[in-house]
């Protein structure tokens, strides 16, 4: 058996979704050690997890990307806040390297300089990517503004003014700093990469917690690259009292975890459906993930009043209550809109950011739900797109079944050990 060391990025949309690969390799006898997120440690270590923090100065670089006014500038602060980051987790992970001696690494796609450690290391590592990557695929519309697949000569020539312009722009900011630090973590012994793509595909293996239908085919991205499915995991609790007394059907709301400002989906939800037959139930929570943003965002307070069929939660199991969910109506965090959709529950979303577009722009190929613009986010607006994705029942049980077929945590943790076996 292995000794297997993972090494989380601090959002808990990242390591959540790892969790259960995690737990696969455990069942199996292999011993793991994770270093992630210092308020979920404790928790891992209950769970049979060697867990510790990571660098404490990695969660002080917040990340801000939600106050940029377009896609460029939304990548473009995502790069400042990587590379920043780097300077902290590619020490962090050798000195977890030297503590822990392992056989595997698993390293979280946002962690940049622990990837470049980890390449660095002559171990064999893999990539874990809880969202789609940023790769380059036939067919695909580059990463970022959520623009929809458009095939024939038209769609290839959008797609490749937008690539320039997008892309090829963060990719004038990225690389310099990437090739630098690969440069400064190596001693000079990796070669620089040339896009963003050679970046991202540096690792033998990547593991993406998704699959065909919600997202697109790829039959050019090849055997290192593996689609797995969504993979659902939370800290273990019970379904929370109140729940047993709710008739109406659920209207679950959820924000992101790693504070970007939306709350505005709260707001407008708890408004356009008051009074509608459905029980609300929206968690915020970023307020406990420990960022200068989420102290912003702490008081369940400001929402006042909170109509009599809505309740607000910094945190509530999502399982036992989108079991009971017509629809849900997220912020397009990859790990909540999977979750729903795995449970073949439609969505409205509502992207504010980060890789939210692109989630949205899935949705609505998938026929699973509605894509809603943050810029036309009205309790009216709101109201119709909610009664519109009650009628993609049928889209959502289709993603369910796809997700279900890609093989989840025992495909990642086959594909794992296959990588050790041929290393050695």
């Amino acid at each position: 058996m292995s000794t297997v060391l993972a090494y989380t990025s601090p959002a808990i949309g990242h390591l959540f979704p790892m969790v259960p690969l995690l737990q696969e390799l455990k069942a199996r006898g292999h011993d793991v050690h994770i270093r992630t997120l210092p308020r979920q440690a404790p928790q891992l270590m209950e769970s049979g997890f060697h867990a510790g923090p990571v660098d404490h100065r990695i969660l002080a670089v917040e990340a801000t990307d939600y106050r940029a006014g377009n896609a460029k500038a939304a990548l473009a602060s995502s790069v400042e806040t990587f590379t920043a980051r780097a300077r902290f987790d590619a020490p962090d992970l050798q000195k977890a390297i030297a503590d822990v001696d392992p056989d595997l690494l698993l390293v979280d796609i946002n962690a940049w300089g622990a990837r470049i450690q980890a390449e660095s290391a002559g171990l064999p590592w893999a990539t874990f990517s809880p969202y789609t990557p940023p790769l380059q695929s036939k067919g695909t519309p580059p990463f970022g503004p959520g623009l929809a697949p458009m095939p024939g000569p038209l769609g290839r020539a959008r797609d490749a003014v937008a690539r320039r312009l997008v892309i090829g722009a963060v990719e004038k900011l990225m690389l310099p700093r990437i090739n630098a630090l690969r440069a400064e973590i190596s001693g000079g012994i990796l070669p620089p990469v040339s896009g963003a793509d050679s970046m991202f595909r540096t690792a033998p293996l990547m593991l993406v917690a998704t699959s065909e239908p919600f997202e697109y085919p790829h039959p050019d991205w090849g055997p290192d690259v593996r689609m797995i499915g969504a993979l659902e995991w939370e800290p273990p609790a019970g379904p929370p009292a109140w729940l047993e007394e709710v008739t109406a059907p659920l209207v679950l709301v959820t924000t992101s975890s790693e504070y970007q400002a939306d709350d505005a989906i709260v707001r407008t939800a708890l408004a356009a459906l008051a009074g509608e037959p459905f029980t609300v139930v929206a968690t915020l929570p970023a307020a406990h993930a420990g960022s200068a943003g989420a102290a912003r965002a702490a008081g369940l307070d400001r929402f006042q009043p909170v109509p009599s069929n809505a309740r607000l939660e910094h945190f509530v199991p999502h399982g036992p209550v989108l079991d009971r969910a017509a629809v849900a109506i997220t912020h397009g965090g990859m790990g909540a809109t999977q979750k729903a959709l795995s449970k073949g529950v439609p969505v409205v979303v509502v992207p504010f950011g980060r890789d939210q577009h692109e989630v949205a722009a899935r949705v609505v190929a998938a026929d699973a739900g509605v894509r809603l613009s943050r810029k036309h986010l009205t309790p009216e607006r709101l109201l119709a797109a909610v009664h519109q994705a009650v009628g993609k029942a049928l889209g959502a049980r289709r993603v369910a079944a796809g997700y279900a077929a890609a093989g989840g945590a025992a495909a990642g943790a086959d594909a794992l050990e296959e990588l050790v076996r041929a290393h050695r």
